[in-house]
């Protein structure tokens, strides 16, 4: 069938296209959750392209799918997307589709079952090294204070969710930066940027030859980054939360000549010293808006034939 090749088209144009964008794109770094959005769009639009390819192959290929999907449409609008010329591909198209389907659900299982077994890990490490007073009962945004000379801040999610600071941070950390620093963390629990990056783990692992969800992993590790960034500078200012950045890192070498794993930090603290040039309310929700209607794209054209016979 022509509409689903056209679709699957459709995906590659998405995933190779789109990231490129983004890549030139200066507005990302100043509009974070925008830009998470957006990468969320565009991944969105380039598995719904797939799913619909799947549906309208196997639809074709056996009688008994296409039966179920179009049940309740007129013989119209089934003549219209000539199921019955479809050749053998078709079958062959649907099963690798149902399998790559598939593959993304157990990789997304397998990454949620890491997750929580990491957490459960980290979890009970903390409890070792931060037990509970007698009669003290955990609850959600509790901080714990743990014995470290490193000086760090992490946000423990889970049952309940819990905000960790080390003794060395809060030596370190002046006046209103160790606030920035919790309310950075805090900006992640609230937005559960935990289960985005869950997700984009899990699509970037299971299909490691795909460049747009490495992309899209890589990109929401960063920008989750920056939008918490700016929930800290929002309420602590912005040279405030630069600071607290620097005194956390600083430990790690991360202004050196040599790469980190922490490599983006000279980045978000030179971000936070620059004065700001947001993009203007109407062109921020232009984006969204836009961002929105690309995964209502693949549905449109899917929905071609069907709207033709009707019309």
């Amino acid at each position: 069938m022509m509409l689903t090749a056209a679709l699957l088209l459709l995906g590659a144009l998405t995933a190779v296209a789109a990231p490129r964008l983004l890549a030139r794109a200066d507005w990302p770094d100043r509009e974070p959750v925008v830009a998470l959005w957006v990468w969320q769009c565009v991944v969105a639009a380039v598995l719904v392209c797939c799913a619909l390819s799947m549906t309208l192959s196997a639809a074709a290929a056996w009688h008994a799918v296409g039966g179920h999907v179009f049940a309740t449409a007129p013989t119209g609008v089934v003549e219209a997307y000539a199921l019955g010329t479809a050749g053998p591909w078709a079958a062959t198209t649907a099963v690798a589709l149902a399998c790559g389907g598939l593959w993304s659900g157990a990789m997304l299982v397998r990454e949620i079952g890491r997750a929580r077994a990491r957490r459960l890990r980290r979890r009970a490490d903390l409890l070792v090294r931060a037990p509970l007073l007698p009669g003290e009962v955990a609850v959600s945004g509790r901080l714990v204070v743990l014995e470290s000379e490193q000086p760090d801040a992490w946000w423990q999610p889970g049952t309940p969710p819990q905000l960790v600071v080390t003794t060395a941070a809060l030596r370190r950390l002046k006046g209103r930066q160790l606030d920035a620093v919790l309310a950075h963390e805090q900006g992640h629990a609230r937005a559960r940027h935990d289960w985005l990056l869950n997700c984009s783990s899990a699509l970037a692992g299971g299909f490691p030859q795909v460049p747009v969800f490495a992309a899209f992993r890589d990109e929401m590790h960063r920008l989750v980054e920056l939008a918490a960034d700016d929930t800290a500078s929002r309420r602590f200012g912005r040279l405030t939360t630069a600071l607290a950045l620097v005194e956390l890192n600083e430990h790690r070498g991360v202004f050196g000549p040599c790469p980190t794993p922490h490599a983006h930090v000279p980045a978000r603290v030179h971000r936070l010293l620059t004065p700001p040039d947001r993009l203007s309310p109407s062109r921020r929700l232009r984006l969204t808006a836009a961002a929105a209607l690309v995964p209502v794209v693949p549905v449109l054209v899917a929905f071609v034939p069907g709207l033709r016979a009707l019309g």
